[in-house]
């Protein structure tokens, strides 16, 4: 029996037109599962047609995720492209904004924290909500961050975000663990995305800090968290509830 099997399985990934969530996609696709991409870039229409080209069985909702009624209506699309049923929910999309912590703009604050933050905990609870009604059982995953673990620079407000993720994993599991909901975070280290643009400049100093600590001697790609999710998506992981797991190549030990 091979516990990370999700054939037959129904998922929702939210912000997967390109990143990391475009991996964790293509991982949960390649495990068995159908798939409804959740994303404000229309890019996510090409992105599953894509991988409905390839085999896989893909959808696309496009909305945008910080405005509750959309969001709403977007997850009940979501739900009925996968036949009216749901397994697995991957909160995946994120925002960045970056300032110096004393002239941070508040709208800025209030952008990040809302997607980052207010949209995953609606999210999670509409999951809950459709996995209680199916009589329990299901895998919500979250994405925190090495900033759910420190500080950062210039980013108070998805440092703030990213903490309050790592929070609201537990809290969810102390609610719903009973009811067979599994509710887990997986942490990314440094990762070559679009989002670490700036970071990944070789002429920016923290690009050799960041890279010297990190004993993998490499930034992770978005291939790399496909096993994470795949795992925590599927019957393997059945006993781990409330966890952060980091994919960081060894950054946090070190």
């Amino acid at each position: 029996m091979n516990l990370n099997d999700l054939t037959g399985k129904k998922a929702i990934v939210t912000g997967a037109a390109q990143g990391l969530s475009h991996g964790m996609a293509e991982g949960l696709l390649e495990a068995g599962a159908e798939v409804t991409i959740l994303d404000i870039n229309s890019k996510a229409v090409d992105v599953a047609k894509k991988f409905t080209q390839n085999g896989f069985t893909c959808h696309a909702v496009i909305a945008d995720l910080g405005n509750d009624i959309d969001r709403d209506k977007a997850f009940e699309e979501a739900v009925q492209k996968l036949g009216g049923h749901l397994d697995i929910l991957v909160n995946g999309a994120g925002v960045q904004r970056r300032h110096k912590s004393e002239e941070f703009p508040m709208e800025d604050w209030d952008f990040v924290i809302n997607v980052n933050l207010r949209a995953v905990f609606g999210l999670c609870k509409l999951a809950g909500q459709q996995f209680i009604k199916q009589e329990g059982k299901g895998k919500i995953i979250n994405i925190a961050s090495m900033l759910s673990f420190f500080g950062g620079y210039t980013v108070p407000a998805y440092a703030a975000s990213k903490g309050g993720v790592a929070q609201l994993i537990k809290a969810l599991c102390n609610e719903w663990a009973d009811k067979g909901i599994n509710v887990n975070a997986l942490a990314p280290g440094y990762m070559a995305t679009e989002m670490n643009t700036a970071l990944l400049d070789p002429k920016n100093p923290r690009y050799e800090t960041i890279t010297n600590r990190i004993p993998a001697k490499a930034w992770g790609q978005p291939e790399d968290m496909k096993g994470p999710v795949v795992w925590l998506a599927s019957d393997a992981s059945n006993y781990i509830n409330g966890a952060i797991i980091p994919v960081d190549g060894g950054y946090l030990v070190k």
